[in-house]
């Protein structure tokens, strides 16, 4: 798992899993992963799937790099405690599953609360195994 800043200042997680090293054999099969991840923890909540490819594709302007298969969100809260008004623009979290022809890559962006960042990062790397 590396992580790096996009564009400069949004730190982010990502992990590439080769086609060859996974179970997955699409972004479904990925998504439903981490949903039985979150369904199984004590704090996190499902919200949502939200499709990215087929909204991006139905836009007018809407623009897929060509080696992009398919792409989707996993939209997913913590929610641990509410100490001020802040952590709400940090939540709810997503981990984006995005598919390339030989490849998985999985990202997400840094969680200002490290056992949200820690769980994100297993369930990613287990996608590897599973």
């Amino acid at each position: 798992m590396k992580q790096t800043l996009f564009q400069e200042k949004y730190p982010i997680y990502t992990l590439e899993v080769g086609k060859n090293e996974t179970t997955c054999k699409s972004v479904d099969d990925v998504i439903a992963h981490f949903k039985q991840r979150i369904d199984a923890h004590e704090a996190a909540v499902f919200i949502a799937v939200f499709d990215h490819y087929a909204h991006t594709r139905s836009l007018p302007s809407g623009q897929i790099a060509d080696d992009i298969l398919d792409a989707k969100n996993i939209v997913f809260c913590f929610g641990i405690a509410l100490p001020n008004p802040g952590v709400m623009a940090v939540r709810p979290r997503s981990i984006g599953v995005t598919e390339l022809a030989d490849r998985f890559v999985i990202n997400f962006m840094e969680a200002p609360m490290p056992v949200a960042n820690k769980a994100m990062e297993e369930w990613a790397k287990a996608v590897k195994n599973h």
